[in-house]
């Protein structure tokens, strides 16, 4: 695990090896979440990106008879 430092203006540094990892780039957007005492930062990705990251995904569903 690697410990990063909060700066006098509350900021910390993405060590490489984790923006690598992720792709995370300059300028990038971050959705930050605090969740059972920590903070977690989840990159915000565009939707372009997003096109068929669930493509295996089984659309077959049982529906009620009132629900067509």
């Amino acid at each position: 695990m690697t410990a990063v430092t909060v700066s006098p203006k509350f900021q910390v540094v993405i060590p490489k090896e984790t923006r690598e990892s992720l792709s995370i780039l300059s300028g990038q957007k971050m959705q930050v979440l605090v969740y059972q005492n920590r903070i977690e930062l989840i990159p915000i990705k565009p939707m372009k990106k997003m096109r068929g990251f669930i493509k295996d995904i089984n659309t077959n569903i049982k529906r009620d008879k009132d629900r067509i």
